[in-house]
């Protein structure tokens, strides 16, 4: 069976907005190692190895948009595509206090191996799909575990993560924050964006508008809190443009 790095749904979708699924899957293609990385069945369920609940929410936000989505087919442990191919967390040795024994002793032939098989190929169909349209909006969907390290629990249910750009994120953080049930995260539970990562590559290299949203795990675990979700966020990201004028 052919290997494909990534999957578009929708692609025949007109429309400006583009939804991302950076860290899709837990998927480990057959051609790294033993197709295992070293690790257990429950650790490649965990966080560690992709963002549970992003891809359906994903998908249902795009139907809802009315826009393409592209999601990755490979574990971020495989390669992380929302890193730049020079940050040092580009393939993970350590993650949430578990060893990834396949990245331990990495080379630059198994790295170029998962660049041009996975990374890239997924990164010059973004490309494309951005470029479509003059005035792509770019929505890019990540989950986050309840705790992290030990640490103190997160109370969020949803974060906008953004950068200098702010023409998207300030009306819809607004509107969330209106809501009276969802506990809302400026740049939480994590801050702004990283340098040469999926955001920074394809929106605000292009001054794209854009938006990077985290649902809590724990509230999108099935599929119909996933197609909730969507179907809540995407009246938002709308009226969220409008009110920027973009």
């Amino acid at each position: 069976m052919t290997y494909h790095p990534y999957y578009i749904t929708g692609e025949e979708r007109a429309s400006r907005w583009l939804v991302t699924c950076d860290h899709a899957t837990n998927t480990v293609p057959s051609f790294v190692g033993d197709g295992t990385l070293g690790l257990s069945a429950v650790d490649m369920s965990r966080h560690i190895a992709f963002d549970p609940g992003a891809a359906g929410v994903s998908l249902a936000l795009a139907e809802a948009l009315g826009a393409p989505c592209i999601t990755s087919n490979f574990s971020r442990l495989v390669i992380d595509p929302n890193r730049g191919e020079d940050d040092p967390t580009l393939v993970m040795k350590l993650y949430d206090g578990t060893i990834i024994p396949a990245n331990r002793h990495i080379d630059e032939t198994e790295l170029n191996l998962r660049l041009n098989r996975c990374y890239r190929p997924y990164h010059t169909a973004l490309a494309e799909l951005a470029a479509r349209q003059d005035d792509t909006i770019i929505v890019a969907v990540h989950s986050f575990t309840r705790q992290l390290r030990g640490q103190h629990p997160r109370p969020w249910h949803v974060g906008v993560l953004f950068a200098a750009d702010t023409r998207l994120t300030d009306p819809l953080i607004a509107q969330l924050e209106a809501e009276p049930d969802i506990c809302v995260g400026a740049n939480e539970p994590y801050s702004g964006h990283l340098p040469g990562d999926a955001i920074a590559r394809h929106a605000i290299a292009f001054q794209r508008p854009n938006a990077l949203l985290e649902l809590r795990n724990d509230l999108i675990e099935r599929p119909e809190d996933q197609g909730a979700w969507a179907n809540r966020l995407a009246p938002m990201l709308e009226a969220a443009a409008e009110r920027a004028g973009l």
